[in-house]
């Protein structure tokens, strides 16, 4: 159809109100969904990779095994050695298989392969931590803390690390657990905390020296739903070890009966326990 204004065509039967000339945008970046918290490798006691095998073992100098006594003159030293335990990492395989077809890419506002690896990414470093936390529910000693959490019982956990001759050196815990304390008013006000950190940053990252991180409560970081209500306090350099044969691994995959593109996302990880009494569990109600 042939016309000079606008207007004119606005106003003619071939327009419905205007609202055929008026163009919906849709915005062509995708708001992907939030970043969890998740717990960093180097909270691991150590990370290894290249694992020859399917699976490898870690010594563990056994605590106090040996020991020294009084010789008398003339009296034969008593024997004493060193005794060892082992801890064996078997890598377990997770993945995920993505598959797209051609006419969804061609007709998609953004790269949809991209942005599903980028959320598989995601997925797999929520596991890790997954595994983390299922680790450390080995811990030898636990800490019941009534409805919420009190400085009593962080100083009790800290306690059950020291004892053992382990350093308390990281407090890791739930969002009910950065509840708690947000409402403990030694970690808030000025004059006791000897800092603002806590109002401005949303949880103090010490605690009595210990460094201090959150988990988030998703079900896909928590293996239960009472661990947003647990806390953690633990030696890093003794509690926990990381080994991957295979780290996260992309295979592009091409299914040209099915016009279909896609990807294929592995990784072989496990996460062990290295000693049950370098960590303390507090929980809560």
């Amino acid at each position: 159809m042939a016309f000079s204004r606008i207007q004119e065509y606005i106003n003619t039967g071939d327009g419905t109100a205007g609202t055929l000339l008026i163009p919906k945008l849709i915005l062509p970046p995708m708001i992907e969904a939030a970043e969890k918290a998740l717990l960093p490798r180097e909270m691991a006691a150590f990370v290894k990779t290249n694992i020859p095998g399917s699976s490898f073992s870690v010594n563990l100098e056994t605590p106090d095994s040996m020991s020294i006594e009084e010789v008398g003159e003339g009296v034969e030293v008593m024997l004493s050695k060193q005794d060892y335990s082992s801890v064996t990492f078997t890598p377990v395989k997770y993945g995920v298989a993505i598959r797209i077809t051609r006419e969804m890419m061609e007709d998609s506002q953004f790269d949809l392969l991209e942005a599903n690896l980028r959320t598989a990414g995601k997925r797999f470093s929520e596991n890790e931590t997954q595994l983390i936390l299922s680790a450390l529910d080995g811990a030898n000693a636990t800490t019941a803390g009534g409805v919420a959490i009190t400085i009593a019982n962080i100083a009790e956990s800290m306690y059950d690390v020291r004892s053992n001759d382990y350093n308390a050196t990281d407090f890791i815990f739930g969002d009910e657990i950065l509840q708690d304390l947000q409402n403990i008013d030694t970690f808030v006000e000025a004059d006791k905390a000897g800092n603002t950190q806590l109002m401005s940053t949303g949880f103090i990252g010490a605690i009595f020296g210990m460094k201090c991180a959150r988990f988030s409560s998703s079900t896909k970081v928590c293996p239960s739903t009472s661990h947003p209500k647990y806390g953690y306090i633990f030696d890093r350099a003794q509690t926990y070890g990381i080994a991957i044969k295979r780290d996260i691994t992309v295979e592009n995959v091409t299914l040209p009966t099915y016009d279909m593109e896609g990807a294929v996302i592995t990784q072989r990880i496990d996460v062990q326990l290295l000693r049950s009494k370098a960590v303390s569990r507090i929980t809560t109600s």
